[in-house]
């Protein structure tokens, strides 16, 4: 069954620490139809138009989802865009303006930024760098920035140069700008002089240039729109940018997190007997964002990143090898056959471009891929805080017959704890009740985790939300929400339904789906003369002031039937909430006490 679980599970399993749960309620879900095709990656939500805007590469096409009215969301259009080029990687809005961006039907050439209106007429585009992978407006509403990945081709013989776009769009409406709008800030200045050594710059086995081989993933801006930040999840580092003079600051690298800290440990293999959490000395993960959110309180500002993880692995050339491939230093390592062994190391994923530092073929220390956790920084790249081992440790108490399964396969139990673990993929912050929360999705187990930021030096983990059915093939389209890519919030101000909203595109499953904060009701409730329940709450038996034909779900948006009855038997039912939804599209919600 799919399943919603909050902190009070963890309780119930023995974690035994205090309960916050966020009230967060799934309300709604769009599905593209596609399965592991590209059907739902990115999304943009437009406050005025009301209208949520999806990419779908596997149709080459923007779809565009209603949700002014809750009790009718769905699609009400699409874009096309088979003629601008090849795969859409991203899209944001701003007001009346929706930037697209579009890889070239060549990867390694220059891609576009295509502009529309909300109803999806077209108003100009842009030549960027390659790959353009990610898109944003920035908060003074003066630039649109896009991250160019530059990723090269399988046989590397093109590396285009990673960079980011700015596009300058103070001085009017989107329709007249043109080239002279858009500034490239590049990495060149890296390629002949010295740079931070923490910075990882291996690609094509040390033949690429530094501006080739950074690939810059992810924006954040600062408040002011002032100062961009591009996590380079390959490099491990955080790339630092002046908006208004279009040019790099500084890179710094993220440095590594040691699997030696008797603070948090992980499970290093997909065929050991059962979960296994264990430190070991020498091992190291890579921080490696990919999706990065800036913070600000009263206090400071930060930068939150996502830790999953990624490698440089083409035909041509490829960073990774598993570790019972590789030579180990009996002289830094004890019993290095024993760690070897496919049931304790020698399955899981190391770079073999760091750790060989005293012999280019035997390894006195490694470096695996991601950190399987979220972490707080400050704006000069320093580590604040860092959630550990909590992802694993949460996923193991709860889920512990489906534990690092893949987004693909329903019965893949352990098959991603000898990669990048759950793989921390999307990240975004909101606020709800005076309270300030991060959301981390996890791209191969699914789901979300909340903390609360509060104080961001110290979060603390508040809940963790999982909308998966492992009962059925993943393929099918009631197995839930697989592959969750990335994540917004939409503030009480700005949604529909005047709660805040938390939306997640999720790659595998094709889907899109809503979640509202504070309230498990995105319908209009029935007034009071028109139908009652009673009692409310009540135990077993609920009567029905009048009779009524009605669906009856809980507030996971599990469906337990249609009626037409004037009562409802709850006796066979669990504890909590109920939403009763009339034909019409109304509803009524009833508490089982």
């Amino acid at each position: 069954m799919r399943q919603f679980v909050t902190l009070l599970s963890l309780i119930l399993v023995g974690f035994g620490l205090q309960a916050q749960n966020l009230p967060i309620f799934k309300i709604y879900t769009y599905q593209s139809g596609q399965f592991d095709n590209g059907g739902a990656e990115v999304h943009a939500y437009e406050p005025l138009s009301k209208r949520l805007f999806s990419t779908n590469s596997g149709s080459s096409q923007v779809d565009i989802i209603r949700l002014g009215d809750l009790s009718k969301p769905g699609k009400i259009g699409s874009i096309d865009l088979s003629n601008y080029g090849g795969t859409v990687n991203s899209l944001a809005v701003q007001g009346n303006t929706l930037a697209v961006a579009i890889q070239n039907n060549f990867p390694q050439s220059d891609g576009k930024v295509v502009f529309f209106d909300t109803n999806g007429t077209y108003l100009n585009q842009l030549i960027v760098g390659p790959m353009p992978d990610m898109i944003t407006f920035s908060p003074s509403l003066q630039h649109i920035l896009v991250a160019n990945e530059g990723e090269p081709t399988d046989d590397y013989t093109i590396d285009p140069a990673g960079s980011v776009s700015i596009i300058d769009i103070s001085g009017g409406t989107v329709s007249s700008l043109s080239q002279a709008n858009v500034q490239t800030v590049g990495f060149t200045r890296y390629d002949t002089t010295a740079y931070d050594p923490l910075i990882n710059i291996y690609g094509n086995n040390g033949l690429s240039s530094f501006s080739q081989d950074v690939e810059p993933e992810y924006i954040c801006i600062n408040p002011a729109g002032t100062k961009a930040y591009v996590s380079l999840q390959e490099n491990n580092a955080l790339a630092i940018i002046d908006i208004y003079t279009a040019t790099l600051d500084t890179v710094v690298g993220l440095g590594y997190k040691s699997w030696n800290n008797p603070s948090y440990k992980l499970d290093a293999s997909d065929q050991s007997s059962g979960i296994k959490f264990e430190n070991y000395f020498n091992l190291f993960g890579m921080y490696q964002p990919d999706a990065i959110s800036y913070y600000s309180d009263a206090n400071g500002d930060y930068i939150l990143s996502a830790n999953e993880g990624d490698s440089r692995d083409y035909s041509a050339y490829s960073e990774e090898e598993r570790i019972n491939n590789v030579n180990l230093s009996p002289i830094t390592f004890n019993n290095p056959s024993y760690l070897q062994r496919d049931s304790v190391l020698g399955r899981l994923k190391v770079t073999t471009t760091l750790g060989n530092y005293n012999n280019v073929f035997i390894h006195d220390s490694l470096f695996t891929f991601g950190a399987r956790s979220f972490s707080v920084w400050n704006t000069a790249g320093n580590l604040v805080w860092d959630s550990g081992d909590e992802f694993e440790q949460t996923l193991a108490a709860l889920h512990a017959q489906n534990f690092n399964s893949d987004n693909d396969d329903n019965s893949s139990f352990k098959s991603r704890s000898d990669d990048k673990g759950p793989e921390p993929e999307a990240i975004c912050t909101g606020s709800y009740n005076g309270s300030h929360y991060a959301f981390i999705a996890l791209e191969r187990m699914g789901g979300i985790m909340i903390y609360n930021i509060d104080d961001p030096t110290q979060p603390t983990f508040d809940s963790y939300i999982l909308d998966r059915d492992f009962s059925k093939a993943a393929s099918d389209p009631d197995a839930g929400d697989l592959g969750p890519e990335y994540l917004s919030f939409v503030s009480e101000t700005q949604s529909p339904s005047g709660y805040p909203l938390l939306i997640v595109s999720n790659e595998i499953s094709g889907t899109v789906s809503v979640y509202q904060l504070g309230s498990d009701i995105g319908i209009k409730e029935l007034s009071a003369e028109t139908l009652k329940a009673y009692p409310n709450p009540g135990q077993s038996i609920i009567k029905l002031s009048q009779e009524v034909e009605y669906d009856l779900y809980n507030t996971e948006g599990k469906f337990y039937g249609h009626y037409k009855n004037n009562s409802l038997d709850l006796s066979s039912y669990p504890k909590g909430y109920y939403i009763l939804r009339t034909t019409d599209g109304s509803g009524l919600r009833i508490l089982k006490n």
